[in-house]
């Protein structure tokens, strides 16, 4: 009886606590997952920049939730400190990807074109910064990467671009949204708004069970 208990309460914390990983580009700095509700994973000044294509790039990421909400930000500036780097001159959050509702836990691959991002300072050579927005019904979860656009590079050979969904890669457009290989509109204009069904079903379930054997 104890031990069932205890691993509903186990499994309770695990879903509750569940986060994501970036796996390509680079991060800005270590993955902390205390820290990753705040404002690029609390890492608040720009690090080492990587190479990264003005156009046919792409965001890999690791997530450990079934169910969750992904988008992409983008900043100009040479040294974002804030979420209002983020923003265009209107005060818009400038999104390169926008917010999707994606199913599935694992490995996805997210293309992102830059260059058709209409985004002002967008060019070859450019030095931009990417946030992604992660929400899986929990917190909603930030990590940046620092990166320098080359029209001529190529991401290595040995990066992945995979989806644990089982589909080669997630699909784009060349507005700057994407989708995962089952993905559906948030239809908000940020993560912090999103309520993920299948996460509050999980929860519910494990709930009732722990009160069914008390």
């Amino acid at each position: 009886m104890r031990f069932a208990i205890a691993a509903a309460l186990a499994a309770v914390a695990a879903v509750a606590n569940a986060h994501f990983h970036l796996e390509y580009p680079s991060p800005r700095g270590a993955f902390n997952e205390d820290n990753e509700v705040n404002f690029c994973d609390s890492y608040t000044n720009a690090g080492n920049r990587s190479d990264f294509p003005l156009s046919g790039g792409f965001i890999s990421i690791n997530s450990e939730h079934p169910t969750w909400t992904f988008g992409v930000l983008v900043s100009t500036s040479a040294n974002p400190t804030s979420f209002d780097n983020f923003r265009d001159s209107s005060g818009n959050e400038q999104y390169a990807i926008q917010l999707n509702q994606v199913t599935g836990e694992g490995a996805f691959c997210f293309p992102i074109d830059l260059s058709k991002t209409n985004i002002s300072g967008i060019a070859n050579g450019g030095n931009v910064t990417v946030q992604i927005v992660f929400n899986g019904g929990d917190d909603t979860l930030y990590q940046c990467a620092d990166l320098r656009l080359e029209s001529n590079f190529t991401v290595p050979s040995d990066v992945s671009c995979s989806n644990a969904t089982g589909s080669s890669s997630a699909s784009g457009s060349s507005t700057g949204s994407a989708t995962s290989a089952t993905p559906s509109s948030t239809g908000s204009s940020g993560a912090s708004a999103v309520t993920v069904g299948g996460l509050t079903g999980v929860l519910g379930a494990i709930s009732a069970f722990v009160m069914l054997i008390l």
